[in-house]
């Protein structure tokens, strides 16, 4: 069987972040360096990679960190990536517009030039994850970009929850699903609640990869998130960064507590293969899905 396009090589980072924006770039620059040392031609950082997880209160002056695409923290990934000739999912705060803001990432292709931007569809709003206070919610949909080694879906976070998503991504030929990810523990809640938390994220994700017989990859950070908030114990972001195969098989997994950077292989053809034999595009019932956009069925 000849393969639609090559195989290509996966770098996921994960790394904790402090109050120091320019270091938390300066750090996650260092990483992607490492990354494609390594033999990664598509990096993936974690969601608002430059910052603290700012959503933990309603600050208006947090509104400050928006910035422009061109800005601060996507022009050094844009430059790298054509350095280095690799792509960068650069996950940032884009001010869009005076009171207009998303959580977005900017795709750099492998020469630098910007493939495109998807902005986060699903917003939260959950204790210390106040994300409805921040941002507006993508007009823009769910998109797939063609890079040179790729082509790239990308969903942000909560939207690694709902299974609409991931299928209309993969139906515009996204080779692989990319999740920057800020998600944790409230450290009160772990002792009783968190395996189960943790291990539902890992298996809804998986879950899309088996439906969508599609790579699924998750870029989280780590680390106890509290020096941005006034009260409460702040936020333990859990890690497990991992990359999955098209029937859900853990291909890399990091740990819960650690910085590292994950290197794994996806192959279209395999993806193509798994198709064949699995075939939940075919089987679609597409003529009888019409209420799956209304809000309930009464």
């Amino acid at each position: 069987m000849t393969p639609s396009r090559a195989a290509f090589r996966v770098g996921l980072v994960q790394m904790s972040c402090s109050t120091d924006i320019a270091a938390n770039r300066e750090k996650a620059a260092a990483r992607v360096r490492q990354a494609a040392k390594k033999g990664a031609q598509v990096i993936c950082l974690q969601e608002l990679y430059d910052a603290q997880y700012f959503c933990q209160e309603e600050d208006y002056t947090r509104h400050d960190l928006a910035e422009p695409i061109p800005g601060p923290s996507t022009d050094p990934m844009a430059a790298l990536a054509k350095e280095l000739q690799v792509v960068i999912v650069t996950p940032f705060f884009e001010r869009r517009a005076p009171g207009v803001n998303h959580n977005s990432a900017a795709v750099f292709d492998a020469d630098g030039s910007l493939a495109g931007v998807y902005r986060k569809m699903h917003i939260p709003d959950d204790p210390h994850y106040y994300e409805k206070f921040y941002f507006v919610p993508s007009d823009l949909g769910f998109k797939t970009f063609q890079t040179r080694y790729a082509n790239v879906g990308v969903l942000i976070c909560w939207d690694q929850w709902y299974p609409e998503g991931a299928r209309l991504t993969a139906l515009r030929g996204a080779d692989i699903l990319f999740y920057p990810t800020a998600i944790g523990w409230h450290p009160q809640e772990k002792k009783s609640e968190g395996a189960k938390q943790r291990d539902a994220w890992m298996t809804v994700q998986r879950g899309h990869a088996v439906a969508n017989g599609i790579y699924v990859a998750a870029a989280n950070r780590v680390g106890l998130e509290k020096e941005m908030t006034d009260t409460g114990a702040g936020i333990e972001f859990w890690g497990s960064s991992f990359l999955c195969g098209p029937q859900g098989e853990i291909l890399k997994q990091a740990s819960t507590s650690k910085e590292e950077i994950l290197i794994g292989e996806c192959d279209p053809a395999h993806s193509q293969y798994v198709r064949r034999n699995w075939p939940f595009f075919r089987d679609r019932r597409i003529d009888a899905y019409g209420d799956i956009t209304r809000r309930w069925i009464d």
